[in-house]
């Protein structure tokens, strides 16, 4: 059995417990617990370790989701899951601005630790006061289109939309593998 381990990471409240529980045919591993932060602003509970949810792709293939918590403060989990993954998706609240620069600090973090690849999925577009993508790529770092990685639209609740994410990911990551 071939086993793909994804990493799901980006900031609080960007979408990524929601997309594993989405996509998961089995009930997702979690370790939310009561936020007592700045976080509790966002959120009731959050991810304090890591989520875990898992995907048959046919009878061969089998897709390990673990997500990461989105607080800086659990970093050592970020790095504990990143350095098990084969290829990861950032996810990116399109609404809130003022995220996009821990969003950016957790890309850099992803990317210094491992070369996999990698694209950005791109939540709450159609929310008041989401960012256009150029935009977006622009606040993460990415200057110009020709070195920005994959940008897809996903709404973390519809299981077709964290499908298609999961797509162009392993398309991705198939892609890599075939070199």
């Amino acid at each position: 059995m071939e086993v793909f381990k994804i990493a799901v990471t980006g900031n609080v409240g960007a979408g990524k417990t929601t997309f594993i529980r989405t996509i998961s045919e089995i009930q997702v591993v979690d370790t939310e617990r009561r936020a007592t932060d700045e976080t509790a602003s966002l959120k009731k509970n959050t991810t304090v370790a890591f989520d875990f949810g898992r995907l048959t792709l046919n009878s061969e293939q089998l897709l390990y989701l673990y997500g990461t918590p989105g607080q800086s403060r659990f970093d050592f989990m970020w790095d504990i899951v990143i350095k098990q993954a084969q290829a990861y998706v950032l996810l990116v609240a399109a609404h809130r601005p003022k995220d996009f620069r821990g969003a950016r600090r957790i890309l850099t973090f992803m990317n210094q630790r491992v070369q996999i690849p990698m694209i950005i999925g791109l939540t709450h577009t159609d929310c008041e006061g989401a960012w256009q993508e150029d935009d977006i790529l622009l606040a993460l770092g990415f200057n110009n289109r020709k070195n920005a990685p994959t940008v897809i639209k996903v709404n973390a609740e519809q299981p077709n939309s964290v499908a298609q994410c999961l797509v162009v990911l392993l398309e991705q990551l198939m892609l890599v593998s075939a070199v």
